[in-house]
């Protein structure tokens, strides 16, 4: 077990953190309903501290923390969704940012079966897991209440 290895996933896991970020920040700025504006605000701060608690695990292994997030096509395709979702309604937002959450925790998921990492980056990111797991699935739920109330 090395720590650079520990790094690698955690600097990973931070960009992927930082995206969905900034995915809350930018659905938040345009929800129509401010219930929804103040919900997606504060999964952004929340991705944003689970970041920084990735961010510090890495500077205690002695890495050089991400601070930005990914350049990766699909990471794009979701953003470039979500802002075409904006024009259509708070329905049309709440879909694509739970398709974001399903893109996460995939991520969150995958590396978590990873045996390689120490206990205590593993303890770290199941944590950041928790969080990640409790948005993904209150967005799922206000996802299918939504298409209910139609």
């Amino acid at each position: 077990m090395s720590s650079e290895h520990d790094i690698r996933v955690l600097n990973h896991l931070i960009e992927v953190t930082i995206d969905s970020m900034l995915g809350y920040a930018e659905a938040a700025k345009e929800a129509g309903r401010a219930e929804l504006k103040d919900l997606f605000g504060r999964r952004a701060e929340e991705r944003q501290r689970i970041a920084a608690k990735m961010q510090e695990q890495v500077r205690m292994l002695g890495g050089t923390p991400s601070d930005e997030g990914t350049l990766a096509a699909t990471v794009h395709r979701v953003f470039v969704d979500l802002r075409a979702a904006l024009s259509k309604g708070d329905e049309a937002v709440v879909k694509e940012v739970e398709r974001g959450e399903d893109h996460i925790k995939a991520k969150y998921e995958t590396l978590l079966k990873d045996d390689d990492l120490t206990p205590a980056t593993r303890m770290v990111v199941q944590d950041a897991y928790q969080l990640v797991l409790e948005g993904h699935d209150q967005m799922r739920d206000l996802k299918r209440t939504m298409e209910r109330t139609r």
